[in-house]
């Protein structure tokens, strides 16, 4: 255990010792030391952000003492990391973060604000990285400092039990590590970030692009062979050793190796979305293997047709067939365990999800039309402007918790409110509108970029902003459902690069403009002219 640690705290070291070094290959003449404190300029940002950052908290804290819960997800969080489980119906890193850290306190508050402030410092040390690599305008900064600083976005992350917040920290300590690694490729940050990707991978299925992401920009890199050999060995063995352990647990529980039964819950979700709207007569015959499940699901559709008796049905591309425990995918799952009454609800979940993927599949590429039209068209949209789902009302509306949240952070009982009665987070109804506006200024600033073909010096986080961008909005159109809290990343991190980008193109024009101005006067100043009428 202590070589372990003495190991980790050498990496760190390392990794800051690499970082605050003057290297030819960064921009910057001064360490990113110096930089941060040494500077009075940032040296008082830093200051005056932070003393933003603890006062808004404290009010927010103030009209919410409690920490929110998204029921059922943070219970689910919780039974895990108080069972140690290896596996769980979510990826069981923040259950183990939340095993870990109630070793030091079981008090919400404490958890909470420790996300919050942990959320907030890893936004500006990316915010910084980008300030000292690139060649950014003072006005910009100026913008993007106070959008994070300012974000409302953030209190409601800080203050969830839930893994967002957490995931959201380490994916732009991830992708900070990236911009460094780009700069200032060694051994150190190669470890620092193959063990950023690690804790990622963790966390949320979203990270699953993020191995792909990291080996892509370290075979692109200067870096020496070695480097890069170490890099992918790192790789294969943290994150391919991560899905190896759990598919295997997944083996030895239902008989079956699967690293996500997540995703095979998700294939049957999307095709019954896309079903419902396939008319009787136009229903193709399935494999026999299909038929009794396929039966359940049309006499469903066909009982459910008026929308005024059953509300969840004028829902598109949602995850109501998923998680509604009266959906058929649920009571097809309680069919195949009649005879097991001792097999719990992980068991029942995990062992349907082989056959429910290949049920999903195989409905979707009988109907690819209307997959396009039902689903994907839809959960487009929602990406465009997600919904604030559960982050739209404080404990999802709801007045109390269960057993297992009153235990692990020792309540009183099991009643948890707002001090004054108002569940409604209203100063995040705004993000929908904001992040459709922010996604065509990305889209339009991109093609405007390559159209003027400008070379700047953030060319490449544009890039590798650009390129999570694309990704991750074919990754959840196609595959999972849009709102705010899984997108949280995504969508700041694209109003960052954004927001580079529209600068970028300012500047670009004033110059432009300037220098025609310049040589338009060069035209037209002849000297003999201007002594003969001297």
């Amino acid at each position: 255990m202590h070589l372990r640690v003495f190991s980790l705290s050498s990496i760190l070291k390392s990794i800051y010792k690499r970082m605050s070094m003057q290297t030819q290959s960064l921009p910057n003449s001064m360490s990113f030391k110096h930089f941060l404190f040494k500077t009075k300029r940032n040296r008082i940002t830093l200051l005056i952000s932070f003393g933003l950052i603890i006062i808004q908290f404290s009010i927010f804290k103030y009209f919410y003492p409690y920490a929110s819960f998204i029921h059922d997800d943070s219970f689910s969080y919780l039974e895990a990391a108080r069972d140690n489980s290896s596996i769980n119906h979510y990826l069981v890193g923040y259950s183990n973060f939340l095993r870990l850290f109630s070793v030091f306190t079981k008090s919400d508050l404490i958890l909470v604000t420790f996300q919050y402030i942990f959320l907030h410092c890893s936004v500006l040390f990316f915010l910084f990285s980008i300030f000292y690599i690139y060649q950014v305008p003072k006005y910009t900064k100026i913008i993007l400092l106070c959008f994070m600083t300012l974000n409302p976005l953030f209190w409601h992350l800080g203050n969830l039990i839930s893994s967002d917040c957490i995931f959201v920290a380490i994916s732009f300590l991830w992708f900070t590590s990236l911009i460094w690694f780009i700069h200032n490729p060694n051994k150190g940050m190669i470890a620092f970030h193959m063990l950023l990707l690690f804790i990622a991978f963790t966390l949320r299925y979203n990270a699953l692009l993020y191995p792909f992401i990291s080996l892509s920009v370290l075979l692109a890199s200067k870096a020496k062979r070695s480097q890069k050999l170490v890099g992918l060995v790192a790789l294969i063995v943290l994150c391919g050793g991560f899905v190896s352990f759990t598919a295997n647990k997944y083996k030895q529980l239902t008989g079956t190796w699967q690293y996500s039964p997540f995703s095979g819950w998700q294939w049957a979700n999307n095709a019954m979305y896309t079903y419902r709207f396939v008319k009787k007569e136009k229903r193709k015959p399935v494999p026999q293997k299909f038929k009794e499940l396929d039966n359940m699901v049309r006499e469903y559709f066909d009982s459910t047709r008026d929308i005024r008796k059953h509300p969840q049905e004028a829902l598109m591309a949602s995850t109501v067939y998923m998680w509604e425990p009266q959906s058929t995918l649920f009571k097809f799952q309680d069919k195949q365990f009649l005879n097991d009454t001792s097999a719990k609800d992980l068991k029942k979940w995990a062992s349907v999800a082989p056959f429910y993927k290949s049920y999903g599949q195989y409905i979707i590429l009988q109907y690819p039309g209307y997959f396009l039209k039902y689903f994907i068209w839809p959960n487009a949209q929602k990406y465009y402007a997600p919904p604030i789902e559960f982050l739209d009302g404080y404990n999802c509306y709801r007045l109390g918790v269960l057993q297992i949240a009153q235990d692990w952070f020792e309540y009183g009982d099991k009643v948890v409110k707002p001090r004054f009665n108002n569940y409604v987070a209203w100063e995040l109804r705004f993000y929908p509108i904001f992040t459709g506006v922010i996604n065509v200024f990305m889209l339009l600033s991109l093609l405007l970029l390559a159209f003027m073909k400008v070379q700047v010096s953030p060319l490449k986080i544009i890039t590798l902003g650009a390129v999570i961008w694309f990704s991750n909005a074919a990754f959840t159109i196609t595959a999972s459902s849009a709102a705010l809290r899984f997108q949280s990343f995504p969508i700041l991190l694209t109003t960052v690069v954004a927001v580079i980008n529209i600068s970028l193109i300012i500047s670009f024009c004033a110059n432009e403009s300037k220098d025609s101005k310049n040589k338009l006067t060069e035209l037209h100043f002849d000297p003999t002219l201007s002594h003969t009428i001297i």
